[in-house]
């Protein structure tokens, strides 16, 4: 027997659509009434929460560490895995932190929707049954949190949302779905290495994100050189991770106050190393002391420093945890 705990936070899965083509939470979770008509196979027992009822852009850190706390009791209650319902546009930042903070403690699966409950061609209950069928697999220990929407599964530490509205709107760059739904299977295809996790207790952290472009200039650079309440910066960066030199002056600044800058590329696809040798190029910026972030985007590079500087790790530590 499978125990599952189902945890619902709100988003479009939990929504409905007026007469005017309005998307507005419900006062009652729809999600609920029509989640008891589904055919729960016998061998699997479904324990159902309404968490919170709040669209994703509602949704902060502080919501994510309630979560994450969540996950650790219902693993002291016997439970097997969990199921979130999410709204899609935090839903990557939400997994990614829980895979940063919790690790493979046990297999968690979220899911949302493109499309309210009573659209045309509404997904969410589909992608909560595959979401559960996800669950219950016995493959799916040791893999960590997951996304499953649309037929596939992703690791939550790679994939990220690409488009407004379509339903195959979540995607993993470079890598792919670690797995597939099928009418009658789940099939796992690739297997993530470990990486570390830290189990914090707080997220008390301010960290901007600036994306670079043709022609930046360092004003913004400077504007935060003058204050004391941004505790580190992510800067998505040009191409493998390059800056416009006039970017230069005022980052030397910060990186000397022990501001930790971390790096990515704006890049949909690749990873940001520091390959090029000119001024502003990754290789001048490695050695300047910024930190550089491989195949993740900004939003999750957001996290993993907050979850570093929360640990309360040191600067070398903080570095390798970044890198890693």
């Amino acid at each position: 027997m499978k125990k599952i705990l189902i945890l619902h936070t709100g988003g479009t899965i939990s929504m409905s659509q007026d007469d005017h083509g309005t998307v507005r939470p419900d006062e009652k979770n729809p999600l609920v009434a029509a989640g008891h008509e589904m055919n729960v196979p016998n061998n699997i027992e479904i324990v159902v929460e309404e968490f919170s009822n709040l669209p994703s852009p509602h949704i902060t850190l502080e919501i994510m560490l309630q979560l994450k706390e969540k996950i650790k009791e219902a693993k002291k209650n016997g439970f097997d895995s969990v199921v979130i319902t999410h709204g899609t546009d935090t839903l990557e930042e939400t997994g990614y932190f829980l895979d940063q903070t919790i690790g493979k403690l046990m297999p968690v699966i979220i899911t949302g929707a493109m499309r309210s409950i009573n659209e045309l061609g509404s997904d969410g209950l589909y992608n909560f049954a595959s979401a559960i069928r996800v669950a219950a697999s016995d493959d799916a220990q040791g893999k960590g949190v997951m996304v499953v929407m649309n037929d596939e599964i992703h690791s939550a530490r790679h994939v990220t949302k690409t488009h407004t509205t379509n339903v195959a709107t979540f995607r993993t760059p470079t890598l792919g779905p670690i797995g597939l739904v099928t009418k009658t299977h789940i099939l796992f295809l690739q297997e993530l290495p470990d990486t570390t996790h830290y189990d914090i207790q707080s997220v008390d952290s301010m960290i901007p994100i600036i994306k670079a472009y043709a022609g930046m200039q360092g004003k913004f650079f400077e504007i935060l050189t003058q204050t004391d309440w941004v505790d580190g910066l992510v800067i998505e960066a040009l191409g493998a991770g390059n800056l416009p030199p006039q970017t230069l002056g005022a980052l030397d600044t910060l990186i000397q106050k022990k501001l930790p800058v971390v790096l990515v590329s704006r890049c949909f696809n690749g990873i940001a190393e520091p390959v090029y040798d000119y001024h502003g190029g990754g290789v001048e910026l490695a050695e300047k002391g910024v930190i550089f972030c491989p195949g993740i985007n900004g939003q999750k590079a957001r996290i993993k420093l907050l979850i570093a500087l929360n640990a309360g790790l040191n600067f070398e530590e903080l570095k390798a945890y970044l890198e890693e």
